[in-house]
């Protein structure tokens, strides 16, 4: 599907993987807007004041989610919980003339509602997505499986950013098996800066590799 921008939809193979700071790389590498729809606990301003305060944004870059709720917990349950119905259809991309990240909430299975999932609202907005895994112990099952829901789906898998420490095996077995390849490895940054951010970004040659894989889906 094309749209005037590129637009990536950053998912993750569970909560707390690393898809915030993740997709705060992409934001700072591609130069995006920053969107997250549902966002469940408000503390520091939930994901979007994090990133905010973690680039040192403008507030235009940051786009104002479609649903906030208050308690840390499955979309679905914090809206019950906050009184305020989640309707989907409320869910659309916003129009941006500049690229555009948009960062999920939980995993793919994660209700958005009692009879909505995350991955049906994928489906409906047909964006290529980023998948974010953890690097280390247990991300072999939790990727493939996540992969093997998006393939039914039939939604196109950029690829996949691996989040913390380097491991020896797990990038080329997740690539055998996964059929995706491995774009990015985000080491853990101390500090966790934007400056950290961007030589990281700049070191691994991520601005040609995505600029070749987003002119591609633009066509």
């Amino acid at each position: 599907m094309n749209h005037p921008s590129p637009q990536i939809v950053v998912c993750g193979t569970d909560t707390d993987v690393g898809k915030t700071v993740v997709s705060a790389w992409l934001v700072q590498g591609l130069n995006a807007h920053y969107w997250k729809p549902v966002q469940s606990g408000l503390e520091d301003g939930g994901d979007r004041g994090r990133v905010q305060s973690l680039l040192n944004l403008p507030p235009d870059r940051m786009l104002p989610e479609a649903y906030a709720f208050h308690q840390p917990v499955s979309p679905h349950w914090a809206a019950e919980l906050d009184g305020i119905p989640l309707n989907p259809d409320d869910l659309v991309v916003p129009h941006c003339t500049a690229p555009l990240v948009v960062e999920t909430a939980g995993g793919l299975m994660v209700p958005l509602t009692r009879r909505w999932l995350q991955i049906d609202q994928l489906q409906r907005w047909d964006r290529p997505i980023v998948l974010v895994a953890r690097s280390g112990l247990g991300t072999l099952n939790h990727t493939l499986l996540s992969l093997e829901a998006l393939n039914r789906r039939q939604l196109t898998v950029l690829g996949l950013i691996l989040n913390g420490p380097a491991h020896a095996d797990n990038p080329g077995t997740l690539e055998q098996f996964g059929g995706v390849p491995v774009l990015a490895h985000l080491p853990t940054l101390s500090p966790l800066t934007a400056e950290s951010l961007a030589r990281e970004w700049q070191h691994q040659g991520l601005s040609s590799k995505f600029q070749d894989l987003l002119a591609i889906q633009q066509q």
